[in-house]
């Protein structure tokens, strides 16, 4: 008798552990973060940089990705109507898209998404779309325009940001592609904490001039725009961060995709920010170790 309670004792015990484990195992599941890629057109290879990038984000075992794409350039109205991309269901957005405005139900779900507590993170030229959308502006903060579009910011030498009004100074451009220096200028942010203070970034486009109204900016990552590179010769953002309502938005301007050539996507400093961004813009936190092949510090 006494044997047959122990026996019992035992499955029930050995039970209530695989139940343990099956809540542990449903508990790392439901960590995953929800990510949503917005893609469908661009002046780059979107239908190349999306995989890698899903890849990159599926890989570091933090994120559940799917892929929105949208309608193809000047695709009628009618096609755009079943284009629902329902940004209420991801913890965050990623947009690799540059091309024709949205409709306006879709403005607004992003601007309700955004603004009640989702994350953004908008990569290269994703900062260059929908100049005439005022909430996208300022959850971007900056974009390609023109000078008269709005205020400038770039960085002093000593680390301050510097804002130089609408009409002054340059617009948006770059140089021609060159690999150039990086470097920290909020090292206790979660996106870049851990990270060198200088690094070489591998060969890409340096965005200087963009303009915007940089309500609520924080720089978190600038280049030096060389003038024999074709530069501005001051120290211009790279990668910022922007509140709007309670969601956080994310830009990083590198990431430039020229033909075949992808190595600006696949340097693994330009994949670590991109994926320290999405945990960030979902949670306000950084889990994420730094990659071991993050590059390393520049002298």
């Amino acid at each position: 008798m006494a044997r047959a309670t122990r026996m019992r004792a035992w499955v029930a015990a050995g039970a209530f552990g695989m139940a343990c484990l099956g809540l542990v195992g449903a508990a790392k599941a439901a960590d995953k973060l929800k990510v949503l890629i917005v893609e469908g057109q661009n002046n780059h290879e979107w239908k190349t940089t999306t995989p890698l990038l899903k890849a990159e984000l599926e890989r570091s075992g933090r994120f559940e990705t799917s892929v929105a794409t949208t309608p193809p350039s000047k695709a009628p109205a009618s096609a755009w109507e079943s284009f629902h991309p329902g940004f209420k269901g991801y913890d965050v957005v990623l947009t690799n898209y540059n091309g024709d405005p949205w409709p306006a139900a879709i403005r607004e779900e992003l601007e309700e998404y955004v603004g009640g507590g989702g994350g953004l993170v908008v990569m290269h030229a994703a900062n260059n779309a929908f100049a005439d959308w005022p909430a996208y502006n300022e959850m971007i903060g900056l974009g390609w325009r023109d000078p008269g579009f709005g205020d400038r910011i770039t960085i002093d030498d000593a680390g301050q940001a510097v804002r130089t009004p609408k009409g002054e100074g340059p617009g948006s451009g770059h140089g021609p592609r060159h690999a150039y220096t990086v470097e920290v200028r909020k090292a206790d942010h979660p996106i870049v904490k851990g990270l060198p203070r200088k690094w070489t970034h591998a060969v890409d486009e340096l965005y200087h001039g963009q303009r915007g109204p940089a309500k609520g900016m924080e720089v978190l990552a600038s280049a030096y725009s060389d003038k024999a590179q074709g530069g501005t010769g001051a120290n211009e953002p790279m990668v910022w961060t922007v509140p709007f309502g309670k969601g956080r938005v994310v830009t990083n301007v590198m990431g430039h995709v020229a033909g075949d050539d992808l190595g600006a996507v696949k340097a693994p400093d330009f994949l670590a920010l991109i994926a320290r961004a999405a945990e960030w813009a979902a949670t306000g936190d950084v889990t994420l170790p730094v990659p071991a092949d993050f590059p390393a510090a520049a002298k």
